[in-house]
């Protein structure tokens, strides 16, 4: 067939102006093709992405990327936390085994020789039962305290070298002699023989019964830590109850 005076009808897949000829399933088809892109359509050209298009610029498509410190950061924490949980644990173990071992007085018995004057005796060796019945431990040792009533002057003449200390029963760890005067000769005759200052056990007493720790080469660690745990002892609360009946026998 020849072509038209109006238009020419163009050949399958030849272009005609602004329409061209689609061939489909192998029969020609009239209809519009869309541009590729960067192929001309007429009086416009589609860009391809990314490029420059007079005052625009067409942008492709990117990816984002994800930073990675917040997670580093947030691991770090994670560690921190159950390192510390960690160490509180093992440090409850520890403490709770050398609780265990000290409770079982794992280094045996230890006595703890206490000499008081006649007239506070009784209310020391209360004090005395009592710590002794529950099984105080000093560095893992059951103290026991043992409570002598010796009058303050022949106890004094044993510690200063001039009486046999055998007949006090040996070296006291602690003496409770009825006034602060006696423990001043004390001190005097021989000043190293106390280890800290005489607390006394009943203030605004005639006799204020100062307790004074003392050390010799016969008083090991364990008794000396112990005469300090019993001196605190007697001026709790519960003791200084019998130390109060002492100044008002009638209370």
């Amino acid at each position: 067939m020849g072509e038209s005076s109006g238009y020419r009808r163009g050949r399958a897949g030849e272009s005609t102006g602004t329409q061209r000829i689609l061939a489909v399933d192998g029969r020609p088809q009239l209809g519009r093709r869309r541009a590729g892109a960067g192929e001309t359509t007429g009086s416009h050209r589609i860009a391809a992405p990314g490029e420059a298009t007079g005052s625009h610029r067409v942008v492709g498509e990117t990816k984002r990327g994800i930073a990675k410190w917040p997670i580093v950061a947030g691991v770090f924490v994670v560690l921190l936390v159950l390192g510390i949980l960690g160490w509180g644990w093992a440090d409850s173990i520890v403490a709770n085994r050398a609780e265990a071992q000290a409770s079982a007085c794992a280094e045996g018995d230890s006595n703890l020789n206490v000499v008081a004057a006649p007239s506070v005796a009784p209310a020391v060796t209360a004090a005395a039962e009592r710590w002794n019945q529950a099984r105080t431990v000093v560095h893992a040792h059951c103290v026991h305290v043992q409570v002598q009533a010796i009058d303050d002057q022949r106890v004094l003449l044993a510690l200063t070298g001039r009486g046999n200390l055998d007949s006090i029963g040996g070296q006291p760890a602690v003496w409770i002699p009825e006034t602060t005067a006696t423990i001043t000769e004390l001190t005097t005759a021989r000043p190293t023989l106390l280890t800290s200052p005489a607390e006394p056990l009943a203030a605004n007493a005639p006799a204020d019964y100062p307790c004074a720790v003392l050390t010799a080469e016969n008083v090991d660690e364990v008794q000396q830590r112990a005469s300090q745990r019993f001196r605190n002892y007697l001026q709790e609360p519960a003791q200084q109850a019998d130390f109060t009946r002492l100044r008002n026998p009638g209370a």
